[in-house]
This record gives structure tokens, C-alpha cells and sequence, in this order.
């Protein structure tokens, strides 16, 4: 949204107008992103149909009533792999292949689909395919590890978008707010493109927000840094068993799969396995009734204890194995009875995020939210184009205006901007440093301007 005093409200005060400044700024800065991380979302939502579609000669195999060996599958893989294997996801169908991550020398990873009656490679690809590939669009991890960081800040700043924008929708008296749907009688009041932005913003806003901060525990700094506050405070993961060794942190490369927000990086010691069996731990798996999918992690140090995760949908059927490979004893069964009051929080908002906790209804929800930030950006461009400075439409940037409200001065107005960012820049520390920046530039860019004026 861009100002135009020709056109705004007479009644706008100087927090408003100021309150829209940074509601524009925050849109610039983040949109691009946001609109991106909404597409990617928006199709991981489908993984299972998108995995199927494309894969289906993979994933499909002739149900038989015989099974080969596990540690067949393990080595046929790892023969068409090329490499070492990491982990096995077990279908929870009898005609649906295995899947063995297998790790390479030269740091890469493959998916190969094995058929578990025959231990036949039915195909190979790179690593989780193409949900991976969106899947790390997403997280913009495709780009380098260090994008991670401009998650975290887009996050943050979507935050600042939603609470500058419900602070503009707000009525406070005004006459002519769109609350069911888009106005066209008045055009001064109930401009089209506004309504509908502030519509969109007003029914998906929420959802938005709500995957912003539920997607911060996958971010690098503030994410890590919460799952050691959870684990010090005793409010995420369950103290190890008192007949197991303490949780050790994981290195990179035995980091386990599939075993959640709550027990990432965590694994245990156990006896020095001399003879590993993928047989001996699925039997242990069986035996305890975890149920299928499931992956078992196989740990490339012999003295650690292999990992077992269920792979679920809500988030309370979580629960995870930690199986001595020499002796296929069973030396923790983790719960989410177990973990604490903000592991829980936060795994149930995790599930909420992937459109898994309430079925189909949840996937509509989250899908609706993704459709909702490409509305509330194409309707924010074309209120700037239709309000754009007279000198961008000549095409001249000579003035270096983008079409943002200029600053009103005064100290109580720039309190009705840092009263909300400054709350989510403590927060979030990765969106105040990002902050502190946008206001030096904002000084700059004002320095710059006022010096062209006296020239």
C-alpha cells in the first residue's frame, strides 16, 4: 500500500501514516520471499500425491507373501547407490518399496526404492526427489546454509507485516472498512484493490502468522537456540532413561531422520556392535508395536544405538526407539507423554504447519493461507503501480522515492512503530538486527533526499 495525500483520509494521524510507512517497507523487503515460501509450502502440502504421481513405478511392487532380508535391501542399495546406507523407511503398505537413503564420498545423497519381497532396486534418484527439491526452496536451504538466516528474517518480518496491517485495518471510529467483502461504490473510501487487500489480510492474516511462527523452530539461530532453552528448562526433551547413557549431540552425518523437532540431534551410546543387523532391530521394532511407516537410522559409529522413529501425523502419536545393535535391547522408548509442556506446543504446531494435525480440513486451511499471501501481494502491487510517485511514472528515480508514506516527525509517532517491532526484535534478535538496518537506510535515503532539495 502506498500513500497519495490527494487521496487518503483527512482523519489519518501521524502514527497511522507512519504505521503504514513501515507496513509498506516490510511488504517491500519481505513479499518476494513470502511469495515463494507460500508456493513451495502450498505444494509440499501434496508431498504424498506429488511423490506418488511422479514416482509410481518406483513405489509400486507386486505384493507377495515371502520377504527378503532387510540387510538385503540394505546391501543392494548401497551396491546401486554408490555409497553408504544411512536409513530405511518401511512402507506401511505391502505393495509399496522401501526407501534406504544412501549417503556418497562425495557428500551427496540418493533415495533407493528396493522392493522388500525381492530385494530388487526398482529405481534410484537424488535424494527425496522432487518434494526434496521443494522442500528445500522452501526452507531456501537449495541456496546454501546460510539462507537459513533470511528465513529466520522474513519470518520475523512477516510478523511486523501482520500486526502493522491489522493496526491499519483496525476501525478506531472510521467509517468504511471491509469486513465481508470487496467495495466499489466509493471509490475514495472502499477502493477495490484495498478492500480486497485488507480483506485477505483480515481472514488469512492469521493463518499467515501462524505459519511464521511456527516455522521459526526450523530456523538456525532462534530455533537452535529454543531447543536448548526447551531441553535446560526441562520443557522440551524427556531426560535419557536412567538405565541408558546420557544424549550425546549428534554429529552432522548421524544426525537421525524422522525423529522430530523434539529429538533432533539426540542420540545414545550402546554397546560396540560387531555384528550389525538391520534384521535384528526391525524385529525389536515389531516386537514393540511400532507401527508402520517407520524409519530406522543407521548410525555410522558402531557404539552408538540405532534410531527408530515412527513417522506420524499428529503430532501425539510420536514416539521413537533407541535399539542397542549388538544385543537388540531396547535402551529408551520415547513418548509425547514424555516431553515437555513447550516440546509438545511446538511439535503440535509443527504438525498444524504441514498440514497434517486435523486431516484434510488442516491441509485446506494452511493451502488457503499460502493462496492468501499471492492475494495480498499482487493487490499490494497494483495499489503502488496505481499510486505510484509521478516520477517513477516519467520513469525518472532521480528523487530515490519508492511511494511509501513519508516520516512523519515526532516522538509519538515513531512510538506507534517500535511499540510493535520492538517487542518482536527482542524476540526475534535476527529481525532486530535486520531492523536496525532498515532504519539506517531509511535515514540515509531522507539525508539524501533533503540534500538534493537544497541543492
Amino acid at each position: 500500500m502506498t500513500y497519495d495525500p490527494k487521496t487518503a483520509p483527512d482523519d489519518l494521524s501521524g502514527a497511522y501514516r507512519a504505521v503504514w510507512r513501515w507496513h509498506f517497507y516490510a511488504g517491500v523487503l519481505v513479499m518476494p520471499f513470502l511469495m515463494l515460501l507460500a508456493l513451495t509450502g502450498g505444494l509440499y502440502l501434496f508431498k504424498d500425491e506429488i511423490d506418488q504421481a511422479i514416482y509410481r513405478d518406483l513405489i509400486q511392487v507386486p505384493t507377495r507373501n515371502a520377504q527378503a532380508a532387510p540387510d538385503a535391501w540394505v546391501a543392494a542399495a548401497a551396491r546401486v547407490g554408490g555409497g553408504r546406507a544411512a536409513n530405511v523407511l518401511l512402507p506401511a503398505a505391502q505393495d509399496h518399496a522401501v526407501r534406504v537413503r544412501v549417503d556418497r564420498a562425495d557428500g551427496s545423497q540418493r533415495t533407493v526404492f528396493v522392493d522388500p519381497h525381492t530385494a530388487r532396486v526398482t529405481g534410484v534418484t537424488a535424494y527425496g526427489g522432487v518434494t526434496e527439491t521443494i522442500k528445500q526452496l522452501h526452507s531456501l536451504s537449495l541456496f546454501g546454509a546460510a539462507m537459513n538466516l533470511v528465513v529466520e528474517v522474513v519470518a520475523g518480518w512477516a510478523i511486523i507485516l501482520f500486526a502493522t496491517g491489522l493496526y491499519l485495518w483496525w476501525p478506531r471510529g472510521r467509517r468504511g472498512v471491509a469486513v465481508l467483502t470487496p467495495g466499489t461504490s466509493d471509490a475514495r473510501r472502499r477502493p477495490f484493490w484495498r478492500d480486497l487487500h485488507a480483506l485477505t489480510g483480515f481472514y488469512v492474516g492469521g493463518v499467515v502468522l501462524f505459519l511464521a511462527v511456527t516455522g521459526m523452530p526450523w530456523s538456525a539461530v532462534w530455533g537452535d537456540r529454543f531447543l536448548n532453552l526447551m531441553r535446560e528448562s526441562g520443557l522440551g526433551r524427556p531426560p535419557a532413561p536412567a538405565a541408558a547413557s546420557p544424549w550425546t549431540h549428534a554429529k552432522p552425518h548421524e544426525t537421525p531422520a524422522g525423529v522430530g523437532w523434539t529429538m533432533e540431534h539426540a542420540v545414545l551410546h550402546g554397546h560396540m556392535t560387531s555384528s550389525p543387523s538391520l534384521q535384528r532391530i526391525i524385529d525389536t521394532a515389531e516386537a514393540q508395536r511400532l507401527p508402520r511407516p517407520y524409519v530406522v537410522n543407521i548410525p555410522q559409529s558402531r557404539d552408538l544405538a540405532w534410531t527408530v522413529a515412527r513417522q506420524t501425523r499428529q503430532a501425539e502419536d510420536a514416539r521413537t526407539l533407541y535399539v542397542d545393535g549388538q544385543t537388540g535391547a531396547v535402551k529408551a522408548d520415547i513418548r509425547w507423554s514424555q516431553f515437555g509442556v513447550g516440546a509438545k506446543a511446538f511439535e503440535w504446531g509443527i504438525a498444524v504447519h504441514q498440514g497434517h494435525q486435523y486431516g484434510q480440513i488442516n491441509r485446506i486451511v494452511m493451502l488457503l493461507g499460502c493462496i492468501g499471501v499471492w492475494v495480498l501481494a499482487l493487490s499490494g502491487l497494483v495499489m503502488w503501480w496505481k499510486r505510484r510517485p509521478p516520477s517513477l511514472k516519467r520513469g525518472r528515480l532521480s528523487q530515490m522515492r519508492l511511494g511509501a508514506p513519508p516520516a512523519p516527525p515526532g516522538p509519538r509517532v515513531r512510538a506507534a512503530v517500535l511499540g510493535i517491532v520492538i517487542p518482536l526484535s527482542i524476540l526475534y534478535p535476527l529481525t532486530g538486527l535486520s531492523l536496525i538496518a532498515a532504519l539506517s537506510l531509511d535515514w540515509a535515503m531522507r539525508r539524501l533526499r533533503a540534500r538534493s532539495v537544497i541543492a
